[in-house]
């Protein structure tokens, strides 16, 4: 099946603590504020127009899962295949006026996307003053699903997603689209649609270093890392922001180069301490405050 999705295009959250949010984003992470309005601050971590979104609101939850197209043919074609799949169209316009078409649309599980062409891009002028770390780009999420076989089929059905990884209870799961890294969306199962956390992409290991003492400034820590997933053969690192939503910074990942012949490796091994070290090579569990954490969906009824 063709891939309709490209890569993942951005994160919109809503927060009830939006400048701090902000100044987590900025001056922790790195990014930088590009447009801010009454209700809506728009970041992004090189030339985009917007790859994280923040939406003032009176809860802290995710809003919406952006998935990027390439073309708005690529977007069309998604949005006919949304109710044969299982899914509601909410809107066939673009949310934000930096790309040219979206489609947005709910899932039978409570989960939200929107499939839109590419952010407009400034990619001569990717860099920017910040006293943050300053990752290279946002490049995948793991979201929450209560029935993770269902989101995963609807992903494939609506954008052309496929399978990369996943354990064999598919408690957790990876899904890859037209770019190839291993996965630009985890599926994790859980009891409700929420999101456990989103991720910009650090191309050097000593950036880790920077994120932990920025932190410390802050009277903050990791959650855990830094490590390198199995899963994905990248790097990583977890803080949560004022908001409680999870961040992860993540090393490249690895590249699902043969298409045609690819196989999706499924983890049988479920049991500690023998199973540690398939989701972090280097050897140290996750804490049960990453295994539990939970960013709710907002209410789409």
């Amino acid at each position: 099946m063709t891939h309709l999705v490209h890569a993942l295009g951005h994160i919109k959250l809503n927060t009830n603590r939006i400048e701090d949010v902000v100044r987590d984003s900025t001056d922790i992470l790195g990014l930088r504020v590009t447009r801010e309005t009454a209700d809506q601050v728009w970041l992004s971590s090189n030339g985009r127009s917007a790859e994280l979104v923040l939406v003032q609101a009176q809860e802290n939850s995710c809003h919406t899962i952006g998935l990027e197209a390439l073309t708005a043919d690529d977007v069309r074609a998604a949005a006919a295949r949304v109710a044969e799949a299982g899914g509601q169209i909410l809107s066939e316009e673009p949310s934000l006026d930096c790309w040219d078409a979206g489609v947005t649309f709910k899932t039978p599980e409570g989960l939200r996307f929107e499939i839109h062409t590419p952010a407009r891009d400034d990619m001569y002028r990717p860099r920017y003053q910040t006293s943050g770390v300053g990752p290279r780009r946002i490049d995948h999420a793991n979201l929450i699903s209560p029935d993770p076989v269902a989101t995963r089929e609807q992903l494939t059905a609506i954008a052309g997603m496929q399978l990369s990884e996943r354990i064999v209870n598919d408690g957790l799961s990876w899904m890859y689209a037209g770019n190839r890294q291993h996965h630009i969306l985890g599926v994790v199962k859980g009891t409700a649609p929420g999101l456990h956390h989103y991720s910009f992409e650090f191309p050097e290991f000593n950036m880790y270093c920077r994120l932990g003492d920025i932190l410390d400034r802050y009277d903050r820590q990791l959650v855990w890392g830094p490590g390198r997933h199995r899963p994905g053969d990248n790097t990583y690192a977890y803080y949560l922001d004022s908001s409680g939503c999870m961040v992860e910074c993540s090393g490249p990942m690895a590249v699902v180069a043969d298409d045609v012949h690819f196989t999706p490796r499924v983890i049988t091994n479920l049991e500690r301490p023998g199973n540690v070290r398939d989701m972090n090579v280097w050897g140290s569990p996750a804490p049960l405050e990453w295994r539990e954490h939970f960013h709710p969906f907002q209410s789409l009824s």
